[in-house]
């Protein structure tokens, strides 16, 4: 998010005194539908962390790595405990 207003921004602000209550809450619903539909996970994650999971995912269609299931039998004993 960006530290200093831009005039988009402003331009909300402004137009926000205009609006009764009610129209601001319903404003600030649609808001907060575009945030938590635009922001994903993958969004939040570190540059290095997606680095990591595209090499990852580019390994398993080449067919390298072992599948959950085969990781899983070595594993199972741990899980137990």
């Amino acid at each position: 998010m960006a530290t200093h207003t831009t005039t988009t921004d402003q331009q909300i602000v402004n137009y926000l005194g205009y609006l009764s209550e009610k129209k601001k809450k319903a404003v600030l619903s649609v808001v907060k539908t575009f945030a938590e539909e635009t922001l994903t996970l993958w969004d939040l994650m570190p540059d290095d962390v997606k680095k990591d999971v595209e090499l990852s995912i580019q390994q398993s269609k080449k067919g390298i790595g072992k599948s959950h299931d085969e990781v899983m039998k070595k594993y199972t004993m741990w899980l137990k405990k």
